[in-house]
């Protein structure tokens, strides 16, 4: 197989991707000569410039130039053009995950943080924590980071911190020393057909540690827990809001909703934690990423400084702006279990009427996950449905937006079709007062679509 090593001018095509734009970042810290290209202008792409990668905007065959070797992301097609140049001229190929799971060789201790929901916030809680401590990991998270300039942070000790991806199975080419699991969920049923297929693929993850490897996993989640009781041979340490090794006690929220509590470990305390990010789901994410600082040597310090400090990373529970009194907040939450922690989150803050306005991002997940059991919306006291975001599929006609609405009213929550996010502009300056909140949900475009709830 091709391998990085040996290739100095490498090609990064699809480069603004949240993943691929922070490994640009680390090969140019490695002394890689790096550019690349993507389809559009994006905070991640214009961070790479300020770092001296260049750009193009546009995929075309000459962006390819004289590289020695093309890495391209999996939304990258075989008929791009630029890939196509690249096997006319007998350059060789990498895929994303491949290339971050090639780099991962190269150090003494990797953490991968895995699971179907939190993985960006957890990894983005231990960057600062690393920050804010001596231990320097090079960091590589699958969002925008403020305080890293976007999704990456190259540090200089022998250790590595990487979100770890079930999509695809992409995170089985990471060599973990230190597999984190939050959970496992029914989700990207488009490539795996069935939960099953999924708890096997984090089976495959687990048996990529090695025999000195450790497991951290978060026991409120049933899956998770069977698996600790199948690797009972991996040295493992369990956390969660009860019956487990890690747990909080004492908890309390603020008047925003952010909570603070207890850590206690084997029924001892050891210190108290406050967060600036709103919800339970906070409080599991930051004992995942306390309980990874502890095993790779960090002190208690450091940890309760920067999680006092963190604040959710773009597209986490963002505020982004306010119309006429009226709030207005995005989150990437497109799976039921992550809009139900967002909603119960967005809840305890401050408001008259919260609005939920869910954008599904695929026909798949529009019939496999939003024509039943749609407690998640319980929250919210109206919620308003587009049209599907297509993503990587195609309409069959065999699902509509319309379909989910009426799935959701269902539950008693007052659920609205409005097609497009203009006429949704309409609905909220009709229907909408000073004190309300709207928090817009999913992973297509409704994070730019957002933006024209605010617009004069």
């Amino acid at each position: 197989m091709t391998h990085i090593e040996g290739h100095n001018k490498i090609h990064l095509i699809g480069i603004g991707g949240c993943s691929m734009s922070g490994l640009a970042r680390i090969l140019a810290a490695r002394g890689y000569s790096v550019k690349g290209s993507d389809a559009n202008v994006s905070p991640f792409t214009e961070q790479l410039e300020k770092d001296g990668i260049s750009v193009a905007i546009g995929q075309k065959s000459e962006n390819v130039g004289d590289a020695e070797l093309v890495i391209y992301s999996a939304a990258i097609k075989e008929n791009n053009p630029e890939r196509v140049y690249a096997r006319e001229h007998n350059i060789p190929e990498l895929e994303r995950s491949v290339a971050l799971g090639q780099l991962s060789e190269g150090y003494e201790k990797v953490v991968g943080v895995a699971g179907c929901h939190g993985k960006t916030t957890i990894t983005s809680m231990l960057a600062l924590i690393s920050h804010e401590s001596k231990l320097d990991a090079t960091i590589h998270v699958g969002g925008f980071v403020d305080f890293m300039g976007g999704g990456v942070s190259v540090g200089s000790s022998d250790v590595f911190i990487t979100e770890a991806c079930e999509y695809v199975e992409s995170f089985l080419t990471l060599r973990p020393t230190i597999a984190i699991i939050n959970n496992i969920d029914n989700d990207h049923l488009d490539y795996y057909g069935n939960i099953e297929n999924i708890v096997n693929a984090f089976r495959k993850y687990l048996r990529l540690l090695p025999e000195d490897g450790l497991f951290i996993g978060c026991t409120d989640d049933f899956r998770v827990k069977a698996l600790m009781e199948e690797f009972k041979e991996i040295r493992s340490i369990s956390f969660g809001m009860s019956d487990a090794q890690y747990t909080p006690e004492n908890i309390e929220y603020d008047e925003m909703g952010n909570p603070s509590y207890d850590l206690i470990c084997n029924g001892e305390k050891l210190f108290r934690v406050v967060l600036n990010v709103p919800g339970q789901h906070s409080i599991i994410d930051s004992i995942a990423a306390i309980v990874t600082a502890i095993e790779l040597g960090v002190e208690n310090e450091p940890i309760i400084n920067a999680l006092a400090k963190y604040k959710n990373t773009r597209r986490r529970f963002e505020f982004y702006g306010e119309r006429n009194g009226i709030k207005v907040f995005h989150d990437y939450a497109h799976h039921t279990a992550e809009i139900g922690a967002v909603l119960s989150a967005a809840a305890r803050y401050p408001h008259k009427k919260l609005w939920c306005v869910f954008q599904c991002n695929s026909y798949t997940r529009a019939k496999t996950l939003f024509l039943d059991n749609l407690d998640c919306f319980k929250y919210a006291d109206e919620v308003i449905v587009p049209d599907i975001y297509p993503g990587r599929e195609t309409d069959d006609g065999s699902i509509h937006a319309k379909d989910m609405v009426e799935a959701i009213a269902k539950t008693g929550v007052k659920t609205e079709y409005v097609s497009t996010f203009e006429e949704i502009r309409t609905y909220i300056d009709k229907n909408a007062q000073s004190g309300d909140i709207i928090i817009t949900l999913g992973s297509g475009d409704v994070y730019k679509k957002t933006r024209l709830l605010l617009d004069d």
